[in-house]
């Protein structure tokens, strides 16, 4: 909780971000006239599939805008606005405040999915007011699969019930009680079933280990060498759609690589991590272990499997998930 700027025991630990996707929207009605359930264009796929086959079941209206007409869409009609910190394909940073300030002034509630900043870029649930914030340990809190959280405002809390729930967020779970349901008044209100006990134990390392750096350190290194990533590949001419406005950049640089998709399994089978999305190209995310000689490195990789072709002995793989 302190890492995403929020109380002690007002997060609960789910297995992904859909799930808790999932649970956010079951704890809202959806009655005319505020039905409304505003995305962005450039949300992450899983999320948007929550929302599109769930709103059809609680007859909410789902309605998907660019970003720069979010604040004048989101109006009396609308319900939850769950919406990325930082977005996935090309590492575009919202202005949370000036969202969260719209939601509050209409009755909506804004739904913050920190994934892809928590860890790399400071995060202050309580400072900008987010009511609701989904995320999890796999990117840059250095943990693994099936460490994702969600937080909800305590104040907020007990006005909430989902619909999608489980024994665990029963107020007395090991009485096994049948319905109806008896939620929780603390964080695991939104609990599910039995978690997945060693998937929780492995998510505990690597958010230590950032706490003890300070993302606020990593934060300053992290512009350092995005802005270099930026300027080497603006060099070599390629396209890049990441910002270059730092109060916009998140911490990832995503590079239009000729090949791109075969460039980037030349490099991880060489030792440089990296991944490919068919929109952005190619996703450099340094972190705080990385160094400025290995970002020189990976440009000059770059450079030496166009000149030499190597990426051709990748044309018939199957993309695979990275």
């Amino acid at each position: 909780a302190p890492i995403l700027g929020a109380p002690h025991g007002s997060v609960v630990m789910l297995p992904n971000v859909t799930t808790a996707e999932a649970v956010v929207m079951s704890s809202f009605e959806y009655e005319r006239p505020r039905n409304r359930i505003i995305l962005v264009e450039g949300e992450f796929p899983s999320v948007r599939y929550v929302y599109d086959r769930l709103a059809r079941r609680f007859g909410a209206e789902v309605v998907t805008v660019a970003y720069d007409t979010l604040l004048e869409t989101i109006d009396e009609r609308t319900q939850i606005v769950p919406i990325s910190h930082v977005f996935f394909e090309s590492s575009f940073m919202i202005d949370v405040q000036s969202v969260a300030r719209r939601c509050r002034e209409v009755g909506a509630t804004l739904v913050l999915d920190v994934f892809q900043s928590a860890g790399i870029v400071p995060v202050k649930l309580q400072e900008w007011d987010v009511p609701i914030a989904a995320g999890g340990v796999l990117k840059w809190l250095c943990g693994g699969p099936g460490g994702s959280f969600l937080y909800v405002d305590p104040k907020l809390r007990p006005k909430l019930e989902p619909s999608f729930t489980g024994w665990m967020a029963h107020a007395d779970p090991f009485n096994f009680e049948a319905p109806p349901m008896r939620f929780r008044d603390d964080a695991l209100r939104f609990a599910l079933g039995t978690p997945p006990i060693p998937a929780l134990y492995a998510a505990r390392e690597g958010p230590k280990i950032i706490s003890e750096a300070g993302v606020e350190n990593i934060r300053e290194k992290s512009l350092r060498q995005t802005r270099k990533m930026i300027e080497l590949a603006g060099a070599r001419g390629f396209d890049v759609p990441t910002p270059g406005d730092p109060q916009r950049r998140g911490g990832t640089v995503s590079v239009r690589v000729p090949h791109g998709r075969e460039v980037s399994l030349e490099l991880n089978s060489n030792d440089i991590v990296c991944d490919f999305r068919p929109l952005s190209g190619i996703r450099f995310s340094p972190h705080l272990y990385t160094t400025d000689e290995e970002i020189d490195d990976a440009f000059a990789a770059v450079d030496e499997i166009l000149r030499s072709g190597r990426w051709k002995r990748h044309e018939s793989k199957r993309p695979i998930v990275t």
